[in-house]
């Protein structure tokens, strides 16, 4: 059983759960009483490996089907010492559910049938996601997810925004609750893509035109459908790190490039359950298994993860260095907290 998995009234008595651990090129079981603490069991930290390192995954199908304990356990150990560790230099990072506004919860899904909070971040299988907990709260028999054609303005969609205060506390204590996250600047070329690489008219107006007078020397830009497709004009990727980096664009951000970390405050909230759009499929089946319904709903299969070295570098070779760092400041946390490697080369460092 995977550590940290909900257990409200704890294991059964004199049952120890354990997690599957690697270290040193061989795997070990430890008892999560050991590593509840942060501590590893007094394992050496420089074996660590960053979840988003291909070596991380090395020899995983070598391992049992609870290999998965593995990588769940890394990841929210790498989040709790981040945290851990921000808190000590950021007071402002000190705070409890209470301190939760209901923007802050604008991004939290919550069925209260089978006791799961889903924290959705655009641009990481958000859609099939929804698309899950739509079909939860339809209840069984469960239908196909795919077959949903209205998703984000379902109203079978219930968000945790319009909980009472101790109600909220309840909730967020006992339901199983997830996120999945991706390599910050991966999802941001994945938003500009599908918002102003192709014509979104909402995107466009809201936001497109605007890149393009002020950083595209475009005085007056293209107004309708027709003008923009005819002439081909588009905020190119430099635009849109530059309107992030730009000082005068309004807060908050949109969400599908708003830090990851502002959507879900991973640091307020304890997490059962860490996704990552570069091992999706797995974690998908993984987290499925966990809620007990992955003999009754399928996740959706999707597209293969582009994140080649040369696919980042294609999108970012119009940016300066300065702006490339800039941005990196601007998602650091994002980065940290969830093991994701700083991109030194792009950076020039």
């Amino acid at each position: 059983m995977p550590c940290g998995l909900l257990q409200p009234d704890g294991p059964p008595a004199g049952l120890e759960i354990t997690a599957t651990i690697s270290t040193g090129g061989s795997v070990t079981t430890a008892p999560c009483s050991q590593l509840s603490n942060g501590s590893m069991n007094g394992m050496d930290h420089s074996d660590f490996i960053s979840p988003a390192s291909p070596k991380y995954y090395q020899g995983m199908n070598e391992i049992s089907t609870d290999s998965f304990v593995h990588p769940q356990e890394q990841r929210k150990q790498q989040l709790r010492e981040m945290c851990e560790s921000v808190k000590k230099t950021l007071p402002t990072w000190n705070r409890s559910l209470e301190d939760m506004s209901r923007r802050e919860r604008a991004n939290f899904l919550v069925d209260d049938e089978h006791g799961i909070i889903y924290c959705y971040i655009p641009k990481v299988a958000c859609t099939n996601w929804k698309r899950i907990m739509i079909v939860l709260r339809q209840g069984e028999p469960f239908g196909d997810p795919t077959a949903l054609k209205l998703v984000h303005a379902n109203p079978m969609i219930k968000y945790l925004t319009g909980s009472p205060r101790e109600e909220l506390k309840a909730k967020l204590k006992h339901y199983t609750k997830f996120l999945f996250v991706r390599s910050p600047f991966i999802r941001l070329i994945s938003a500009y893509r599908d918002k102003f690489e192709h014509y979104t008219k909402a995107f466009y107006d809201g936001y497109g035109r605007r890149m393009l007078r002020l950083y595209g020397n475009q005085s007056n830009p293209p107004t309708t459908r027709e003008e923009v497709l005819s002439s081909g004009v588009r905020p190119s990727f430099n635009h849109f790190v530059q309107y992030l980096l730009d000082p005068k664009t309004p807060r908050p951000l949109n969400e599908h490039w708003k830090q990851m970390h502002l959507l879900c405050h991973p640091c307020l909230v304890e997490y059962d359950f860490i996704g990552h759009q570069e091992t999706l499929q797995d974690d998908a089946k993984h987290l499925l298994k966990i809620l007990k319904i992955d003999n009754k709903i399928e996740f959706p299969p999707a597209y293969k993860n582009v994140t080649t070295k040369d696919y980042l570098l294609n999108f970012f070779k119009s940016v300066s260095i300065e702006d490339r760092r800039k941005l990196y400041q601007m998602y650091e946390m994002d980065f940290k907290l969830f093991g994701y490697p700083k991109p030194d080369g792009l950076l020039g460092s």
